[in-house]
């Protein structure tokens, strides 16, 4: 009486006989097995959550998956927005089977059925399957598969399937479940790299129409003038960097370089602006350039509330036969690179000044610089001198010593090999105004294209 009430479920349980047994340990294998494959989908939805670069990440999808559903071959295949075959991620594929029958899958077949009607597919014999196709020469001998779409809110990125289970046996709905997962991991991981780069043009292009379509000189004699635009690396790709051209009433140009501070729409806006505001005080008042600066940021306090930014503004007129003298004020800006045709390069340093949107009524200093014929003028804005981990005295000693290095180049070269070695690792957006100078009234040429943008 009032014995323990486990010792019935004791005695059941050794009434089992040798089958009951044998079944029991072979639904504890498989609990055990599931367990084991559920931990490592999760570990590598995890892996795959914190690759940040797109390519690493599905080359990791292919091979993770794989080695769930124990296949001896996989793939991943990517769509571009046309629809063709535009990369593709393998697992277990020799390289010697590209060069026999080329990398881009096909989209007909099977791997079609998998574009055109997006849902999984499981074959266990795809020689006898309606859709199947002979193998190219070379290509691997494959008797199963398991397929499914890369596909999010109705829109089809690409496929990916396996091939052949290295333990033998066909593909099984367990295995179509994981597929699934990380199927999705890779549709949502392609979907948001589309749309960031689409983002990121958009950004671009909305910076590139804000700046000016530099003008011809064919009235400046000897002047050969190249700008170049590079957004920052990094979302979003907008900002307030500008450079501008103008010819003044008097015949003589007017270069601007400037920059907003901030890295974002609104200082998209206020660059837009500003560059506008000085173009039109520049061009109808002609006075020294201090006096036009310090005008600007009257207005800017008037209308604007006074944003800061810091601009560069300078006239350029012919002195001799083998001079031209600058004349520019500073608002707070890095000083131009002046690299002569022989000799060191050399920044034109003064006192910079006050930027813009700090107080109107500070007096502004002008300055002036005779320069030689055959010299390069390099104005620019700081994200062209400043980077992690360096000084500010270590970047523009960098550049100064590749502006001297590249001074033979054409100057259109000269301005890409200036910007595009680190283009992708700019953290703040650049803009850069070149001008080579000839012999003053000599006609050289006029603004730089050569079939590129300017921007």
């Amino acid at each position: 009486m009032g014995g323990d009430p486990g010792d019935g479920a004791f005695d059941s349980f050794l009434g089992l006989g040798a089958e009951d047994l044998q079944r029991l340990q072979e639904t504890l294998a498989q609990i055990r097995q599931l367990h084991d494959r559920m931990k490592r989908l999760l570990e590598a939805v995890l892996a795959i959550s914190s690759e940040l670069e797109l390519n690493a990440a599905l080359q990791t999808i292919v091979e993770v998956s794989a080695d769930l559903v124990d296949a001896r071959y996989g793939a991943l295949g990517v769509l571009n927005e046309e629809g063709e075959f535009a990369d593709l991620f393998t697992f277990g594929v020799p390289e010697e089977v590209y060069a026999a029958i080329g990398r881009m899958p096909t989209t007909h077949g099977l791997l079609g059925e998998l574009v055109a009607h997006p849902r999984p597919m499981r074959v266990d014999d795809v020689t006898s399957h309606p859709l199947f196709r002979e193998y190219p020469a070379g290509h691997p001998v494959m008797h199963s598969l398991l397929g499914t779409p890369l596909l999010v809110r109705g829109t089809v990125y690409g496929n990916m399937y396996f091939a052949d289970k290295r333990s033998g046996g066909p593909f099984n709905g367990d295995d179509e479940r994981i597929i699934a997962a990380l199927a999705s991991a890779a549709s949502v991981a392609i979907e948001n790299a589309r749309l960031y780069e689409r983002l990121r043009r958009s950004t671009e292009d909305f910076q590139r129409s804000l700046l000016p379509v530099l003008p011809d000189l064919p009235d400046v004699g000897g002047v050969r003038a190249c700008a170049r635009y590079r957004p920052s690396s990094s979302l979003p790709r907008i900002g307030g960097d500008w450079y501008d051209v103008i010819i003044l009433p008097d015949g003589v140009p007017c270069l601007m370089v400037g920059d907003v501070m901030g890295h974002d729409l609104k200082s998209a806006a206020i660059m837009s602006k500003i560059s506008n505001m000085l173009r039109v005080l520049t061009y109808e008042q002609c006075e020294p350039p201090s006096h036009i600066l310090q005008r600007l940021d009257e207005v800017l306090h008037g209308l604007h509330g006074g944003p800061m930014a810091t601009v560069l503004l300078a006239r350029l007129e012919e002195h001799s036969g083998s001079a031209w003298r600058l004349y520019w004020s500073s608002a707070g800006h890095p000083p131009p690179l002046l690299v002569p045709a022989d000799g060191p390069a050399r920044y034109l340093l003064t006192e910079s000044g006050h930027p813009l949107g700090v107080t109107p009524t500070l007096p502004r200093p002008d300055h002036e610089e005779l320069i030689a014929a055959g010299s390069t003028l390099i104005m620019y804005t700081d994200g062209l001198v400043e980077s992690p981990g360096h000084s500010l005295d270590e970047g523009l000693d960098g550049l100064a010593r590749e502006a001297s290095r590249l001074r033979r180049l054409p100057l259109d070269e000269m301005c890409d090999q200036l910007l595009y070695p680190r283009s992708e690792n700019f953290t703040d957006d650049v803009a850069l105004l070149a001008l080579r100078l000839g012999r003053p009234g000599t006609v050289q040429g006029s603004m730089e294209r050569n079939g590129t943008p300017l921007i």
